[in-house]
C-alpha cells in the first residue's frame, strides 16, 4: 500500500526565557532587600517627583537613580548574583561575544501599589533584561510576555486556548519572591494589574554588551 512521505517537524527562531533562583548561586537576604528598597523609595524626592508627574502607580527609581549598587551593600551582593544567572543564560543563546562580556548597564526599583501595572514595552540598546522578585503577594500580578511576530501574523488564525506554550501568542508567568527571570531585551513584556493589598516589590536590570 502507498505511504504518502510525512514531514518532519523543527522549531526555529526559538524565544529563550530563563527562570532561576537567586538562592542557586549564592545566599541574598531578601528581608534585607525589601528594607533597602522601602528605605531608598522613602528618600529618593527626584524618583517620587517623577512617579506622580508620570501617574506611576506606586514608585520605581527609574529615572531617578543610578548608583544602587553603591548605596547599600546588599545591591552590590545582587549585582555579583545576577552576574551569575546571565552567564548561565548567554550560554545557552550562543553569543558570539568575541571575548567581550555582558554587563550590567543599569538596575532599578520597582514598587507596584494595589491596582497598578506597567504597559507593554522593551528595553532598547540592551541585550539582556530582566527582573528579580522581592516581594510577591497573591495576586499581585503576572508579566506577560508577547510573541514578537504578533504586528505579522496578519490573517493567521487564533491559537486554541490549550496550545502549547511554545505556539500560544502570549506567555503569562506569575513570579515568586527570589526568583530571577532573565529574555532577550527586544521581547515585549507587561505587568499586569497588583490585585493585592500589598505593594509589589521588584528589581530590574539590564545587561549590555561591552564591545
Amino acid at each position: 500500500m502507498y505511504r504518502p512521505h510525512m514531514g518532519s517537524i523543527k522549531s526555529i527562531f526559538v524565544t529563550q526565557m530563563y527562570v532561576g533562583k537567586l538562592s542557586d548561586v549564592g545566599n541574598i537576604d531578601i528581608s534585607e532587600l525589601e528594607t533597602a528598597c522601602f528605605s531608598i523609595a522613602e528618600d529618593d524626592l527626584a524618583g517620587q517627583q517623577w512617579c506622580e508627574e508620570n501617574k506611576y502607580p506606586g514608585y520605581t527609581s527609574y529615572a531617578s537613580l543610578t548608583d544602587l549598587i553603591w548605596r547599600f551593600p546588599i545591591f552590590n551582593e545582587l549585582k555579583e548574583n545576577l552576574d551569575k544567572h546571565v552567564a548561565s543564560f548567554v550560554k545557552t543563546l550562543d553569543f558570539e561575544l568575541n571575548s567581550h562580556d555582558l554587563v550590567l548597564e543599569d538596575m532599578w526599583i520597582n514598587i507596584l501599589d494595589q491596582g497598578g501595572s506597567h504597559g507593554s514595552h522593551i528595553h532598547p540598546h540592551s541585550a539582556i533584561s530582566g527582573t528579580t522578585y522581592v516581594s510577591i503577594p497573591k495576586e499581585a500580578g503576572e508579566i506577560k510576555f508577547e510573541d514578537p511576530r504578533l504586528p505579522l501574523m496578519m490573517s493567521a488564525p487564533p491559537r486554541k486556548k490549550d496550545a502549547r506554550p511554545e505556539l500560544k501568542t502570549f506567555h503569562n508567568h506569575q513570579p515568586t519572591a527570589g526568583e530571577v527571570l532573565l529574555w532577550e531585551s527586544w521581547l515585549r513584556h507587561e505587568v499586569r494589574q497588583n490585585d493585592s493589598n500589598c505593594e509589589r516589590v521588584s528589581i530590574s536590570f539590564n545587561y549590555k554588551w561591552a564591545e
